[in-house]
């Protein structure tokens, strides 16, 4: 599919826009710009009302003001690179222009004495006097025209100028085709929104501040256009991969009842919909693609595992992987009752399997004879091949990318892929990371989970932490002590993590307390982390490795040191180590006395809630979107209008409408259709134009 011929004037070189050279080019790049469209896209953050003023009396300084005056005496310094000042008198004041740095001849020439000027700049009182410090404007009343009343602050690198940006601007909107319209005519009319073309000349010319905010009309309706073109490529994606056919695994619920009645408790109302969902995926001939959301200790094992016995059921197999083979092992010993009580044979496969015992494996594998298989990303390997793989469960998401969700799919003719994370996330970041994919949510903590009681306290009173440790320990619990990462070095996180081993063994004895941080072996890493499983250590030392997944049931307090240093999102997981048991937990957030402002107020919110959800929203608008989920891992889509934080409402409408769009016409044939692909080129959205030429 080729670009639209009307398009092409806005993606000829930058070089063709009046103004724009080689040098000035390069300096664009910078910025992200490399054609004249991306200039559309650059708006202004902000603008200074250039308004006129009779007089600088009716401001109130320090504030910009345009004034026109007539020129007085100058003053140059008595040394070099002194001040340079020139008196001015305005309609009812007099005040003072003053330059550093700038020759008299120049000066002469641009303010000549006894000739009217405009001069707009910030005015501000100095020594008692007004004073106006490099104008940003001097210009003769002729020209005043040529100054808007409110002028455009756009983004700036390294070799650019306000006055270079703004003139290629204005040298790209030359060029603005009129385009037909891509947005949804009721939703628009009832948004109030101008026409795209218009939308975009109305952000390069606010005409007063208030109208650079993400809440004006044009702002909005360009938001809206970005989001809309990313959902439509989601939704494209998501389209392309129903077509993949797949294998309807209908279970027969045998197994899960079995597994069911071995439970001590009943599946809380969440868990039990969720499994729906999925075996309705599973039955389907598409392929599944579902994105399973459990906030910590909602009971997201206990979904996975009817999900595969349905693919066992249906005369299949499944496979679930984990980033890790700390958190594989887990798995394996959190499925293996469930799997006895429903007979399935149930393997693990890690790097570390050689030899006889992995080709003994791999062969079972083949045969069919292992239902359900647990393993790091080892179950990728070549050798690795399935009697007939129904289902694949990936672990933690964000640490696997999308191609590795691609390959694990190959791996079955069809298999179906179920996603699951522990990290509550927003709905506006969720439908933009994983808008490709269906979403079920697990919101109902399972019975006999015992709240954790959090607790702040200040750095200064460890000593009385230490002591209470060593009573709680003397009591045969267990605690995790975190230490921060203070430094990007590990080699100073490891420093503060050791520091901290040595004074805990020195205070609570030898044989209690484990390490665990960044710069260990993995096996070593490993045997500290098994040995503080099987209580041999009480205390276990560690840097964030612990995150996920790692479930003691017997260590009920967990200690975070300088807790302020620390995103929600992360205490909201670390303290979700514990009360996994049914002892009291607590967890202690340890901080640094006096707590800026942001620091108190996630501290606080982790004490007054455990809902995961809210915490990632307050976590969304505390820190944005980019921080949250870490855009460079995420693949998270950097939008250059929309804001995440401050416009999650259009995203959903831009899920529903990009929806419902291609389900009316599936080949964006239709006149709005045609438009849309407009909107795919205008935004660089080559992969939904991929899609539609394969599709």
């Amino acid at each position: 599919m080729s670009r639209p011929e009307i398009l092409f004037p806005l993606f000829a070189d930058l070089e063709t826009l009046e103004g724009v050279g080689p040098k000035s080019a390069k300096a664009f790049a910078g910025l992200g710009v490399t054609r004249p469209k991306d200039l559309l896209f650059l708006l202004p953050h902000s603008a200074v009302d250039r308004s006129r003023r009779s007089s600088i009396r009716d401001v109130l300084p320090p504030v910009t003001a345009t004034v026109e005056v007539t020129v007085g005496a100058h003053y140059p310094s008595r040394r070099k690179g002194g001040p340079y000042r020139i008196a001015v008198r305005d309609a009812e004041a007099e005040f003072t222009l003053v330059f550093f740095h700038a020759r008299g001849d120049y000066l002469m020439k641009l303010l000549p004495p006894g000739e009217q000027r405009i001069v707009s700049g910030r005015i501000e009182v100095f020594d008692g006097m007004a004073q106006m410090v490099h104008p940003d404007h001097v210009l003769p009343p002729e020209e005043a025209a040529a100054l808007p009343a409110c002028e455009p602050v756009y983004p700036l690198t390294a070799g650019l100028t306000q006055k270079l940006v703004a003139k290629a601007a204005s040298a790209a909107l030359l060029r603005l085709p009129e385009l037909a319209e891509w947005i949804d005519p009721g939703l628009k009319a009832r948004e109030g929104w101008p026409d795209w073309a218009a939308a975009v000349r109305a952000a390069h010319a606010p005409e007063a501040p208030a109208e650079v905010t993400p809440t004006a009309a044009a702002r909005r309706r360009l938001a809206y256009d970005e989001l809309f073109a990313h959902q439509l490529t989601l939704t494209l994606a998501r389209a392309s991969r129903r077509r993949g056919r797949g294998v309807a695994s209908v279970g027969t619920g045998a197994l899960q009842r079995r597994v069911l009645e071995s439970l001590p408790f009943a599946p809380t109302a969440a868990q039990t919909r969720a499994v729906a969902e999925i075996a309705a995926d599973m039955a389907a001939p598409q392929r599944m693609n579902r994105l399973l959301q459990g906030d910590v200790g909602a009971g997201k094992t206990l979904v996975a595992f009817l999900a595969l016995a349905i693919a066992v059921e249906a005369g299949g197999q499944g496979v679930m992987m984990a980033p890790t083979e700390i958190l594989a092992r887990q798995h394996l010993a959190s499925l293996a009752p469930m799997a006895e009580a429903a007979g399935i044979r149930l393997a693990l496969l890690t790097g570390r399997d050689k030899g006889a015992e992995r080709a003994a494996k791999l062969a079972a594998l083949a045969a069919g004879e292992i239902g359900v298989l647990v393993g790091t990303h080892a179950v990728f390997q070549k050798d690795v091949i399935f009697h007939d793989l129904r289902l694949a469960i990936v672990d933690e998401q964000h640490r696997f990318g999308v191609a590795q969700r691609m390959e694990l799919g190959a791996k079955g003719a069809a298999a179906d892929v179920l996603v699951m994370t522990a990290t509550p996330i927003p709905r506006s970041l969720a439908l933009a990371s994983y808008g490709d994919m269906d979403v079920s949510v697990l919101d109902e903590k399972p019975p006999g989970r015992t709240p954790v009681k959090t607790a702040l306290v200040s750095c200064e009173r460890i000593d009385e932490v230490v002591a209470s440790l060593a009573h709680a320990v003397a009591e045969g619990r267990q605690a995790y002590w975190v230490c921060p990462l203070v430094e990007d070095s590990e080699a100073v996180d490891y420093a503060s993590a050791e520091a901290r081993f040595q004074h805990l063994r020195a205070a609570l004895g030898e044989g209690t307390v484990g390490l665990v941080h960044g710069q260990m072996p993995p096996a070593e890493k490993d045997a500290a982390m098994a040995r503080f499983v099987a209580g041999e250590t009480r205390v276990l030392v560690a840097t964030t490795v612990i995150e996920v997944g790692v479930n003691v049931p017997n260590a009920s307090i967990m200690v975070i040191e300088r807790a302020e240093i620390f995103g929600l999102a992360q205490l909201h997981q670390l303290r979700g180590r514990v009360g996994r048991g049914a002892a009291q937990s607590t967890c202690l957030l340890l901080y640094q006395a006096p707590l800026a402002e942001s620091g108190q107020r996630r501290l606080t919110i982790l004490r007054e809630t455990e809902d995961g959800f809210r915490i990632a929203e307050e976590d969304l608008a505390i820190r944005g979107a980019g921080d949250l989920i870490g855009t460079a891992q995420s693949g998270l889509p950097r939008f250059r209008i929309a804001d995440l934080e401050r416009q999650s409402a259009l995203m959903e409408v831009a899920q529903s409408d990009a929806r419902k769009l291609l389900h009316d016409d599936p080949t964006l044939a239709s006149p709005r259709g045609e438009a849309a692909r407009l909107l795919l080129w205008l935004l660089d959205q080559d992969r939904a134009i991929r899609l539609l030429s394969v599709g």
